[in-house]
């Protein structure tokens, strides 16, 4: 099991450095990378973004439209050289708005999720963002999606060989700065 995990705020480039890591893997190596994409088309602008991904992705790429159920495509695609999973950020909102989870449920996908990571026996990677650096949420929905977005990150981070955290498009290896405490 390699787990990479690469997150940072809107637009800083976290998804095109998940996807350079994703081919630089892969280079030299026989099998395709698995993209779990948990984008949902809501609106119109949301459809131009996620064609925009699909068309910056290398075609034979094998992608896997995934809103709810992650970790069970982990699993079912073990013989997969590399997954990236892009992004944990909507995977959390479609956890609370698609399935209405309260905490236990959020919790039980949360452990699943790192369960299938944990087993996964070729590279991971993980994409996610930060929202946790801003002002507290005046609201109580906006401060439980903060928070869960938050744990999940911080239980991803944890079992991850490698955590890069991109900003304006550079990615920092925060594993090379960690503090051991």
């Amino acid at each position: 099991m390699t787990v990479a995990f690469v997150f940072g705020g809107a637009r800083s480039g976290k998804s095109a450095i998940g996807e350079r890591l994703a081919a630089a893997t892969l280079q030299g190596r026989a099998g395709t990378v698995l993209y779990i994409a948990t984008a949902q088309v809501s609106d119109e602008e949301m459809g131009v973004r996620i064609r925009r991904h699909q068309a910056d992705r290398p075609i034979d790429w094998h992608t896997v439209e995934e809103p709810l159920h992650v970790a069970d495509q982990v699993r079912m695609h073990a013989e997969t050289p590399v997954i990236l999973i892009d992004c944990l950020s909507l995977l959390v909102n479609n956890w609370m708005f698609l399935e209405s989870c309260d905490d236990a449920g959020f919790e039980h996908r949360k452990q699943d999720l790192i369960a299938a990571l944990r087993g996964f026996p070729g590279l991971a990677i993980c994409v996610s963002n930060e929202v946790g650096q801003g002002i507290v949420p005046a609201d109580a929905l906006t401060r439980q999606y903060r928070d869960w977005l938050g744990w999940l990150n911080q239980a991803v981070a944890a079992i991850a060989d490698s955590v890069y955290w991109v900003a304006a498009g550079i990615p920092v290896d925060l594993r090379a700065f960690e503090a051991r405490l």
